[in-house]
């Protein structure tokens, strides 16, 4: 694993949380995108080498719509950026992490995305990150 790439944060709302966090961080939101497949609108700030990135649901039912019900705002994952998503899966998979969906998808700034279940890594869902 390369580097942290970002954390993300559940948050109810965009419209009042990046103003929030624009304060907080003293540094605007650089960009907001809508990442269909995760059913979520998603901010982010840069802070250094790493990001944070603010995620709403769009989609009752999303990952993180449940995550809202269940805990509440906060920290939802912690992104690792890496090389080779396919090698880091299979080497993972292979140390007995649970690798939620078989093939990397398609996530917030068009990278490769996969997740590691929360059940394998004490508890924190873990984001591996590839540009492509």
């Amino acid at each position: 694993m390369l580097k942290v790439e970002h954390i993300g944060i559940a948050v109810r709302s965009l419209a009042v949380s990046v103003p929030l966090f624009e304060k907080l961080l003293n540094t605007p939101c650089y960009k907001t995108e809508e990442v269909a497949s995760e059913g979520v609108t998603t901010a982010f700030f840069q802070q250094g080498e790493t990001k944070i990135e603010l995620l709403e649901s769009v989609k009752a039912g999303s990952a993180v719509a449940r995550f809202l019900e269940k805990k509440g705002e906060g920290v939802h994952h912690i992104a690792f950026e890496v090389a080779d998503i396919h090698a880091e899966m299979q080497r993972l998979a292979g140390e007995g992490f649970e690798i939620i969906h078989p093939e990397p998808r398609i996530g917030a700034d068009n990278k490769l995305v996969c997740f590691l279940h929360p059940k394998s890594t004490n508890g924190v869902l873990i984001e591996l990150t590839q540009s492509r």
